[in-house]
């Protein structure tokens, strides 16, 4: 059975309405889209998104939907800041399952920053799980086994994204945390993209094996380094990532969940969407042969 085929919102997020995101993304090839949890700069309910949501994924036949990022703020210092941010993310899924079938959603916390202002934000080996205290890992904890047993409920799965800034940024430090809330509704999403804008990544295998069995969600992109620590992104098949080794050690351990793919870059994201596509459905033909 082939994999779902994943079109992350951000490669229409230039002005193109809900309907018109589900609509392409269907006419393209991809078998549904990953939204994220909220709008940025939309005024609106819940519930009104959602239903646009679901109303546009019927009527562009897509057969997944999605839901990821922003996190979600279990690690405030504030017990009522913490239980306000779980509870409304709680409302959401159970919302959102009224609407759509879910299989699988990607999910973070809130970010973790290192309490050195001093410390810039893009030094990565400086925040998230480098900056975390016992208290964060038993904050993480509480809420996503509060999350595991609302998931397990409704007959879905929570993906922790692989994400620079946040608990869970490295595999290992994900796993950390799948294994601490040891629900069989929360495991991970290897991002490999965010990866390896850290100084010293884990390769593919070495990623992979850490992960093991929890591999519930993979994103993929692609970037190339520009100097300076910092990376330029690119198409799925121009980067340093080799996403065909990706996938086929993906494949390899026996994953067949969906694959969403990304575009974190400027420019005609439409086009992108349909060049990355391709790439992908290339890819995985070959490896299938």
């Amino acid at each position: 059975m082939a994999q779902p085929i994943i079109m992350h919102v951000n490669y229409c997020e230039q002005g193109q309405s809900i309907p018109e995101i589900c609509a392409r993304a269907a006419d393209w090839g991809f078998d549904g889209v990953e939204f994220r949890r909220k709008r940025t700069g939309v005024v609106e309910t819940p519930e009104a998104y959602l239903d646009a949501i679901a109303g546009a994924v019927q009527a562009a036949g897509l057969q997944q939907v999605i839901f990821g990022l922003p996190g979600i703020d279990m690690l405030n210092d504030d017990p009522a800041q913490r239980e306000a941010g779980l509870a409304q993310a709680e409302d959401f899924y159970r919302l959102a399952a009224q609407r759509v079938p879910l299989t699988v959603c990607n999910v973070a916390t809130s970010v973790l920053r290192n309490p050195d202002n001093s410390v810039p934000v893009a030094d990565y080996d400086r925040q998230g799980s480098f900056a975390a205290t016992d208290e964060h890992w038993q904050r993480a904890n509480t809420g996503f086994r509060r999350l595991g047993e609302l998931a397990q409920s409704l007959g879905f799965r929570f993906a922790l994204e692989v994400h620079m800034n946040f608990l869970h940024d490295l595999p290992v430090s994900a796993r950390r945390l799948v294994d601490l809330v040891n629900h069989p509704a929360v495991g991970i999403n290897l991002d490999y993209g965010n990866l390896i804008y850290f100084k010293q990544p884990r390769s593919i295998n070495e990623s992979l094996a850490t992960i093991g069995d929890r591999l519930y969600y993979v994103h993929l992109k692609n970037s190339v380094a520009s100097g300076g620590g910092n990376r330029i992104a690119t198409g799925l098949g121009d980067g340093e990532i080799n996403n065909r080794e990706l996938l086929r050690s993906v494949l390899q351990q026996g994953y067949r969940g969906p694959i969403c793919i990304e575009a974190p870059r400027s420019g005609d994201r439409e086009w992108f969407a349909q060049q990355d596509l391709a790439y992908v459905k290339s890819v995985l033909a070959d490896l299938r042969q």
